[in-house]
């Protein structure tokens, strides 16, 4: 009987330490295990872009319904958007820059995909979510339990092969009485735009 309570203790203890470690590590280990796959739950051709706001603080918008933040980058990556001197829209970064296309009119940076181009956005989620029973509302009285990354990857290529490939992670909660809510939850001093790459 005393072995039996000895190794019931020590299993709750392990069952308890694993919990803890899932709550307080689990962001952390949805990370690690996002690098070798995640769940894609959407995929869309993209029909049109525009981009609202300053050079490098704006918003893109694609399709005229997803919103993409530019200004919470991750540091290494400063784009800015904006229009070239035979206006088309195009996006600079890192000295390299990528002509969308030009502009659909005179006064707004808008433009759509030619033909040839393939241009497209993802939407992936983590394999594994994380419990959040720590987190409080204090507005609506309804609290996350669990939380999941989100990866929005957007993917233009030219018919002259020119690429851009743009990578944005956000936070999304689950709620008990509600499922899983909006995809744009912005965790505090934290990169949404995690990577950016023009080529060549």
């Amino acid at each position: 009987m005393r072995k039996v309570l000895i190794t019931f203790a020590i299993l709750n203890t392990f069952i308890g330490a694993a919990y803890a470690s899932w709550i307080y590590g689990g962001r952390q280990l949805s990370l690690f295990i996002d690098q070798f796959g995640t769940i894609k739950i959407a995929f869309g051709k993209v029909n049109s872009i525009a981009y609202q706001g300053g050079g490098t603080a704006g918003v893109l918008i694609v399709n005229d319904v997803i919103k993409l933040r530019l200004n919470e980058a991750a540091p290494n990556l400063s784009p800015s958007i904006g229009s070239t001197k035979d206006n088309q829209l195009a996006l600079a970064n890192g000295g390299k820059v990528f002509a969308f296309g030009p502009l659909a009119c005179s006064h707004c940076l808008a433009t759509a995909p030619h033909a040839g181009d393939d241009a497209s956005l993802i939407r992936c989620h983590s394999a594994l979510s994380w419990p959040t029973p720590f987190d409080l509302n204090v507005m609506n009285g309804e609290s996350p339990s669990w939380r999941r990354h989100i990866y929005y990857q957007f993917h233009w290529k030219k018919s002259s092969g020119a690429t851009l490939d743009m990578f944005w992670r956000y936070e999304q909660d689950f709620y008990t009485s509600t499922g899983w809510g909006p995809a744009f939850v912005i965790r505090q001093a934290s990169a949404n735009l995690v990577r950016l790459d023009i080529r060549p």
